[in-house]
């Protein structure tokens, strides 16, 4: 059981970072929570795809490319409802 809260803070909070690299702030906890697992998803495939090491993982969760995961698919989804272009 602590190490699935553990492993929830640790999603909350590099979804939370990947948003702020982003461009989006005060997201919420469960939004964080899910860029947290969808970068951590998306992350890890892209670190498999161009054959880079999965650097800093905690209980086989990829911290560094869970950040860098949300960080793409927030500014994907900056790009795609047009939030991110300059007026």
């Amino acid at each position: 059981m602590f190490e699935f809260l553990l492993l929830l803070i640790i999603a909350s909070i590099a979804g939370s970072i990947g948003a702020s690299l982003a461009g989006r702030k005060g997201l919420g906890c469960f939004t964080s929570l899910a860029l947290g697992f969808v970068g951590a998803l998306l992350g890890r495939w892209l670190a498999e795809q161009l054959d880079l090491p999965l650097l800093w993982t905690i209980r086989d969760f990829p911290v560094i490319w869970s950040v860098v995961g949300a960080a793409l698919f927030v500014a994907l989804l900056n790009l795609i409802s047009g939030r991110g272009r300059s007026s």
